[in-house]
């Protein structure tokens, strides 16, 4: 027989203050109580300075930076790609589709695992897949082993989304969601543009080369995974039965939730370990520097639960209409613009061709610094306070509609540029518009996405992750046979349309039926947070 439960810990109140002294603190930021409850134990995240916090964050980003990276890093060389395997302009997009392959499976398989053995182990073991099977692509002889050897690239530094998103909400409180997630989605975007202007200058050495410097990366990344990223999964439930409260004062519920959810009844959930009291069980730093076992005093999902927890997830429709609606009616036509730059400036040497991409990646600095995760904070902390201190994840959603309209008005300029051979500086606008649009549309949708069900922050990044890159996956196979039919106006024409129109009523249905279907749906049977939160 199971133990019973204990009652529900109360979380404490904390004032505005660094993170890394709540534990010291109560609990509550302008009224409204913050997720997670953090202890007074020093191998709490939580309770980490803030400079081991954000070194970790860095390595997070770095990995993320790395996942998108190494997918368009070798858009400047299609054409020595084209001429050392003997293959036609499809079959080189289709080298961009193949990583996105492997960025869609790699989450399914290393989450669970992420969840039993540890964040660290499996951004190691990732990080050294990546490493073997970029030094695979930088020696292949044929286009297929090429192939493969990109497939597990992709692979390789999937971890990146989900478990980098679960190390995030381990080291940081929801209040502060918005600013790294941010971030976060700043490192995948940022590698996605970067990626092709180092291409340029490492083309001027060799294509192979590309994917040597690429490998260099990834070392890099794996000596910083083992020296400064301790494990971060940490048995939060079990210490905050154990341990005193950071203060006295407490609230009657144990965390924040969503009120226009209504919960329905959990399935059975896993056993929850049991601990002897009197002795201290290893977390955190004080596990072994590489650790192989489960991670005590947690429960320990299945290795199928991802796929499970994947499937289940479009019963709870606003994911599923969120998710798919960015991926499929808007981020995708990031694809469109990269791989088609060097059929749009062919009179240009791969070098210059690499450089304009940055505009693309001065738009995406632009949003994240002046309009997006911070912005997106003070938005949703203002309309909470309007209704009585309550936040609702639909207060996300306002900054999409300006996103909408200035990717479409990108697209279309781009396009019309390139067809009538305007100059390049008007291409470098476009760019600029476009890529802000999507940079804040992507921090949009994963912040609503994650306020929406934060203690399965876990599950719904899956979703994300999976989604987003089969979108990306998917976009290369057809995009140059679009543009050689009707031309490059209409096909980016057309791409901002739907974007407009379908984008738009995507947000418009969750703003005004969002907060009705998640209550129609209730919470989701598998709800535990140290799954999940």
């Amino acid at each position: 027989m199971p133990p019973i439960p204990p009652k529900p810990t109360p979380p404490p109140i904390i004032h505005e203050k660094d993170s890394a002294h709540f534990a010291d603190l109560p609990i509550e930021r302008h009224g409204m109580h913050v997720h997670p409850t953090p202890t007074t134990d020093p191998l709490d995240p939580l309770n980490w300075s803030s400079l081991q916090k954000h070194t970790i964050l860095g390595i997070v980003m770095l990995m993320y930076f790395l996942f998108t990276y190494i997918t368009t890093t070798t858009v400047p060389s299609f054409t020595e790609i084209q001429t050392q395997y003997d293959i036609n302009y499809s079959q080189v997009n289709w080298t961009v589709a193949i990583p996105a392959l492997g960025l869609s499976v790699g989450p399914l398989i290393w989450s669970s695992l992420a969840d039993i053995y540890g964040r660290r182990i499996v951004f190691i073991v990732g990080t050294v897949i990546a490493l073997v099977s970029t030094i695979g692509a930088a020696v292949a002889r044929t286009y297929s082993g090429y192939m493969a050897a990109r497939f597990f690239q992709g692979f390789g530094v999937s971890p990146a989304s989900t478990v980098g998103m679960a190390i995030v909400t381990d080291l940081f409180f929801d209040f502060e969601r918005g600013q790294k997630l941010g971030l976060w989605v700043l490192a995948i975007d940022s590698g996605l543009l970067l990626g092709p202007t180092f291409g340029g200058f490492l083309d001027l050495v060799s294509a192979a080369w590309i994917n040597w410097f690429n490998a260099i990366l990834f070392a890099i990344l794996l000596l910083l995974e083992v020296f400064l990223m301790p494990e971060t999964l940490y048995p939060r439930t079990l210490m905050l039965q154990q341990m005193p409260m950071p203060a006295s004062t407490s609230i009657s519920s144990s965390d924040e939730k969503d009120i226009s959810s209504t919960p329905s009844t959990p399935e059975k959930p896993p056993s929850q370990p049991t601990l002897d009291l009197d002795s201290e069980i290893p977390r955190t730093t004080s596990l072994p520097f590489i650790n192989l076992r489960p991670v005590p005093g947690l429960p320990h999902p299945p290795l199928h639960f991802s796929l499970t927890r994947f499937i289940r997830t479009f019963r709870y429709s606003v994911i599923p209409i969120a998710v798919l609606g960015y991926s499929f009616t808007w981020y995708w036509w990031v694809l469109s613009v990269i791989t088609m730059v060097p059929s749009a400036y062919a009179k240009y040497s791969p070098l210059i061709q690499g450089l304009l991409f940055l505009g693309l990646l001065i738009g995406t600095l632009v949003a994240e610094v002046c309009c997006s995760g911070k912005l997106s904070d003070t938005i949703v902390e203002r309309l909470a306070k309007k209704n009585g201190g309550v936040r609702v994840p639909e207060m996300r959603l306002w900054l999409g509609y300006p996103a909408l309209v200035i990717t479409a008005v990108g697209l279309i300029l781009w396009g019309v540029s390139v067809e009538n051979g305007y100059h390049w500086i008007v291409g470098q606008v476009a760019f600029f518009l476009f890529s802000a649009g999507i940079q804040i549309g992507n921090t949009v949708t994963s912040s609503y996405i994650i306020d929406a069900y934060p203690l399965q922050s876990t599950s719904v990044v899956i979703f994300y992750a999976v989604f987003l890159n089969l979108s990306a996956f998917a976009n290369p196979f057809f995009i140059s046979q679009w543009q050689a039919a009707v031309g490059w106006t209409w096909t980016f024409t057309t791409q901002a349309l739907i974007v407009l129109i379908a984008g738009t009523g995507v947000f418009v249905s969750l703003h005004v039926f969002g907060g009705r279907w998640r209550a129609r749906a209730g919470v989701p049977g598998w709800v535990n947070p140290e799954f999940d939160s």
